[in-house]
């Protein structure tokens, strides 16, 4: 689903890689999921397990994918190894989910994250929640119709903004005073609530945090030595992330009763607050409004490019409309659809259940991918793979578990969300078996 291997200039050294990894992973999540993590877990304890297992999973995830990305650097990634593995079908159905589903519900859950921290920020009114919302998307979606360079220039801007709130926050939240009471042993459910369906709901939740691993393996075909340098960048990023993740939740939970923050999206600026006063608390929310704005910018510039692949396989309904480019060599109607589908999630959805379904569907295919590099190594044995697995078959296995963890218990304990999830991925079916009849009359 676009074009095929480009002889790619390999200039890409492990500081670059490792910057790569944890510039993509480290996104707005981080900021925003305290809260119902708190929430789906009820204890300090299980909180902070959630995340750990969480990087464990990541890392695994991002050690065992890129093993694909080595052998297979081709424009379009994750979906180009589903089709080599499974074929034409599996791998229409994840551009279809990414289209209807896992980028616009990325925008529209940041975009009411951002519009909820403006109206906490100057004190609106709630009512505005939505215009807000509506509007932040549909500003960055013009911007990135302007041309590929202005969207790439306002990615830059904002990646080194995202890091300050972050910084601030773990370096004076550690050594502040507090009189919150936090114990870490014995790991515990909260009250009423059962044990694995507590972590399931925290993991889950931990999950979008963690997201983006998956494009990290995309510059395996850039790197000059990508057998020694990726596993390392790999590795070494998405572990400093974990500690970054469990950092700054632990000072949260110091700074702040867990019951305080428990369902309370605007938890990371009243933790400023507590931390830097009135003022430096809303300086260090304008700083992660920056990155959330930085977030959406990445998902709308990346979204766009999904559909418009497609479209020159004529896979998709409209292939002839969605492929039309603007004179800036942009997909202006797959931005136009993008903004469409993602405004409609706005209206509907709440943050949290967005991001609960996009995280679903996406690991069911994240998951099909492990299994695609075990599948692979039995298939194709002779396969020339820049670099293999780590500690294989251990970390694919490891990986393999914990996407079945986390597709088969949202499917029993948010039964809805899910099946609303499947069902908008498999309404892609009957568009495939059309066009796919279409394209063998025409040929």
């Amino acid at each position: 689903m676009g074009e095929g291997t480009t002889d790619l200039k390999k200039n890409i050294g492990f500081v670059a890689a490792l910057s790569t990894v944890m510039g993509t992973v480290i996104g707005a999540g981080v900021f925003f999921k305290a809260a119902v993590v708190s929430e789906a877990t009820g204890t300090v304890s299980l909180s902070l397990l959630a995340w750990f297992l969480g990087g464990v999973i990541t890392i695994c995830a991002g050690l065992t994918a890129a093993e694909l990305a080595a052998a297979i650097p081709e424009t379009g990634g994750m979906m180009r190894y589903i089709e080599y593995t499974y074929g034409k079908k599996p791998a229409f159905l994840l551009g279809w989910a990414e289209t209807v589903i896992y980028f616009p519900a990325n925008i529209a859950a940041l975009a009411i994250i951002f519009s909820t921290q403006c109206i906490n920020l100057f004190g609106l009114s709630p009512s505005l929640l939505v215009p807000i919302g509506v509007a932040v998307a549909l500003f960055l979606t013009l911007t990135n119709l302007l041309g590929s360079k202005v969207g790439g220039r306002v990615q830059s801007f904002t990646t080194l903004f995202k890091l300050i709130p972050i910084i601030l926050i773990v370096i004076f939240g550690l050594f502040a005073k507090s009189d919150v009471q936090i114990s870490l042993f014995p790991v515990t459910a909260g009250k009423d609530l059962g044990f694995a369906t507590a972590l399931g709901h925290g993991l889950l939740a931990t999950m979008f945090a963690y997201d983006g691993w998956i494009h990290v393996g995309n510059i395996a075909g850039e790197m000059k030595n990508p057998r020694k340098d990726l596993p390392k960048a790999i590795l070494l990023g998405l572990a400093g992330i974990m500690i970054v993740y469990m950092l700054i939740n632990y000072v949260f939970l110091k700074t702040m009763p867990i019951g305080q923050i428990i369902g309370n999206n605007n938890a990371a600026s009243d933790v400023s607050t507590v931390l830097f006063g009135e003022l430096g608390g809303k300086l260090v929310t304008i700083g992660i409004l920056i990155s959330v704005f930085g977030a959406i910018n990445g998902y709308t510039m990346t979204g766009m490019r999904i559909p418009y692949a497609m479209a020159l396989d004529n896979t998709l309904p409209f292939s002839k409309q969605l492929k039309k480019l603007s004179k800036n060599g942009i997909p202006i109607n797959c931005g136009i659809l993008q903004i469409v589908i993602a405004s409609l999630m706005i209206f509907l959805g709440a943050f949290n259940t967005l991001t609960d379904m996009l995280i679903f569907v996406i690991w069911i295919f994240y998951t099909m991918t492990f299994l695609a590099t075990m599948i692979l190594r039995k298939r194709e044995p002779d396969m020339n793979r820049p670099y293999k697995t780590l500690f294989y078959p251990v970390v694919p296995i490891i990986a393999i578990l914990g996407g079945s963890f986390i597709v088969i218990n949202t499917l029993f304990t948010q039964t809805i969300l899910a099946l609303v999830g499947l069902a908008l991925t498999f309404v892609g079916l009957p568009f495939y078996l059309y066009k796919s009849k279409q394209n063998v009359d025409t040929e």
